[in-house]
């Protein structure tokens, strides 16, 4: 029995001896560390150097990143791109991967690396691609990569991050400046007890050093705010530096930003408006009596003939091009797409103003990043009797007077010359985003057999819209309308339908319909039984209630739904669900029965007046809908006579 006992030890101990043998200490110590991930990064290291030479600032960065891979997956990070472009100059690269073998690692060099234009079908610029392939990447692995970068115009510092959605077991980011260059540091995310920061002079520079060690992985969730929302990180201004002429003002102010914006715009469309540019103008303005319809013409005329594509290289990235040659292409970026507003509405005599703006992807005001960080976008400004109208015309089915989607509540910069003015854009009111659904049903044998009358206003009407651009055919048709517009259970079939005001910008959008529902209701002895609750559109605003993040939807919302009962011949009301309201101010419900003469009448209203939920504002939301969902089980009894 004692040899027995032993044999076993032993055997234990040599598969564990061979298990350990298999892998590093690193994999055995981070794989315990960290047991849900996928990998973690070991050293992450950046090094901006910014030197004056030649009255002119030179800067340089560079990138080292090791990673220990540890599961199975490794293989799935084997393709890997690096992004670069006219202002980010690559100029150096290694890349390898190591294999744990015979106790030690085994360096595999990437020779390989494939440039490439980063080309897509609506989006064309200068970023290059640069594809390479780590061999032999496995459990246990490791990889390097080290590049270097040069930026062509000292406005363009990117932010440092200091957390990513794996575990980093040292974050390190060091500036090395000449003493005669004047940098700002703006944090996000960030308390001062987590980074360690110090500032040196050594000779004529200042090293300015930051460092993070063992920070957690962060949790990605689906419909989170950008992740700068979330990730700890740092934007570095250069706001000035000294030459032997004089100091050089460049950023710190949103004055400073705008100057720069300006500069490159000022000498757009100074050639006259081609001839076919002024006969268009003319004609779709001929009936326009006010100004305001002039430019509605206009802009809708852009949304339906120029279309989106952005050809963007070095400076054109924020250089509109002249409108006759956005004309004579019929295509351009937003830029473009303004540039050409601009002109036709000076054509017919309105003034309009360019005007800069970051979407909602980018959370920061002007005055906290005075830099071409907080913004990505350009649109036109115009104003009527005090309103500002957002014109951008690179969305389709944009009603006039309603913004896109993507930059309500942002802050717009208003060009005027020389001078500009920050405004903020509207967040559309939850009404004018509606979905208003009049049901008239009747019970025949157990189905539901009903005729509807959907009207869509506002985003989700732009949505739809969208999406019925790929749906050529009656079949195709139906099938998305039995999705979009489904009641019941899945046996919801629609029979036929008719459109309204299809691809109307102004108009809502009306969808009739005749549909039956299988098995839906329950005929129990001399009892029918019937949920009316068809439509259970709250639940889907329901969050996890173990969710770590703040959740963002596209636009705020309205759903009125109102369905008539017809009572069946021989039947009679034996019980009708209670009122129930429910309100705060995020939301809205409230859902009512009425018995008239031979029709019990149904409604529901949804009032959603958010974007953006914080995980306490989740827990108010959900308590609501739970209040509701419980209501939604309620059912309709009718009792045979």
């Amino acid at each position: 029995m004692k040899i027995y006992k032993l044999a076993l030890i032993t055997l234990f101990l040599f598969l564990v001896s061979s298990l350990n043998a298999q892998y590093s200490a690193d994999f055995l110590r981070y794989s315990k560390l960290y047991t849900e991930a996928a990998r973690v990064r070991l050293q992450q290291e950046t090094t901006i150097t910014i030197a004056v030479v030649n009255d002119s600032l030179q800067i340089n960065q560079e990138f080292k990143e090791q990673d220990l891979y540890l599961t199975d997956a490794a293989n799935y990070n084997s393709k890997n791109t690096l992004n670069f472009s006219t202002f980010f100059e690559l100029t150096k690269i290694e890349a390898s991967s190591f294999s744990y073998e015979n106790n030690e690692y085994v360096e595999n060099k990437v020779e390989k690396f494939t440039e490439k234009d980063e080309l897509n079908q609506s989006f064309h610029d200068d970023s290059k691609l640069l594809n390479y392939v780590y061999s032999n990447l496995e459990k246990g692995s490791k990889s390097t990569l080290k590049y270097a970068q040069k930026i062509k115009n000292p406005r363009f510092l990117i932010p440092f991050y200091f957390g990513d959605y794996f575990p980093v077991k040292q974050n390190k980011v060091t500036i090395i400046a000449d003493a005669n260059v004047h940098l700002e540091f703006k944090k996000f995310n960030i308390s001062d007890d987590e980074i360690k920061f110090t500032k040196e002079k050594k000779g004529k520079q200042f090293v300015y050093t930051w460092v993070l060690n063992n920070q957690a992985a962060y949790e990605y969730e689906a419909d989170t705010p950008s992740y700068k929302t979330i990730l700890p990180h740092i934007v570095p201004i250069i706001t000035s530096y000294k030459t032997n002429n004089g100091t050089i003002k460049l950023l710190g102010e949103v004055s400073d930003l705008y100057s720069w914006y300006y500069s490159l715009v000022k000498n757009v469309n100074t050639e006259a408006p081609s001839q076919d540019l002024v006969d268009l103008v003319t004609k779709i303005t001929a009936n326009k009596k006010t100004d305001l319809e002039k430019v509605k013409a206009i802009y809708y005329w852009t949304q339906q003939n120029i279309k989106y594509i952005a050809f963007e290289y070095a400076l054109g990235g924020f250089i509109p091009r002249e409108s006759n040659e956005v004309f004579r292409k019929k295509y351009g970026d937003c830029k473009d797409n303004s540039s050409i507003l601009y002109s036709m509405l000076a054509i017919a005599g309105v003034k309009g103003n360019l005007t800069w703006i970051g979407t909602r992807s980018i959370p920061y005001t002007y005055k906290e990043v005075p830099t071409p960080v907080v913004d990505n976008h350009m649109i036109l400004s115009y104003v009527n009797n005090g309103k500002t109208y957002y014109l951008d015309a690179t969305g389709r089915y944009i009603k006039f007077g309603m913004p896109t989607s993507f930059i309500q509540g942002k802050e717009a910069l208003v060009g005027y010359g020389t001078a500009f003015k920050i405004k903020k854009v509207p967040i559309v009111a939850a009404k004018e985003n509606a979905i208003i659904d009049v049901t008239n049903i009747k019970i025949e044998n157990g189905r539901v057999i009903g005729s509807s009358k959907t009207t869509l206003s506002g985003y989700p009407k732009i949505d739809i819209f969208n999406s019925l651009e790929t749906g050529n055919s009656e079949a195709k048709l139906k099938t998305f309308y039995n999705t979009v517009f489904q009641k019941g259970n899945n046996t919801f079939l629609i029979s036929n339908f008719k459109e309204t005001n299809k691809y109307n910008y102004d108009d809502d959008f009306i969808v009739n319909y005749d549909f039956e529902i299988k098995n839906y209701a329950k005929n129990l002895g001399n009892e029918i039984y019937i949920n009316l609750n068809l439509n259970k559109e709250i639940s889907f605003y329901k969050t996890d209630k173990k969710r770590k993040n703040p959740i963002e939807y596209d636009c705020k919302r309205y759903y009125s739904y109102r369905t008539k009962l017809e009572i069946p011949k021989g039947y009679s009301i034996d019980y009708v669900p209670e009122a129930v309201k429910v309100s705060n101010d995020l939301l809205t419900c409230e859902i009512s029965y009425q018995v008239k003469e031979n029709e019990v009448i149904y409604k529901q209203e949804i009032e959603l007046n958010f974007l953006v939920l914080s995980t306490e504002q989740q827990k108010e939301v959900n308590k609501e809908i739970k209040k509701i969902e419980s209501n939604y089980k309620e059912i309709v009894v009718l009792k045979k006579e």
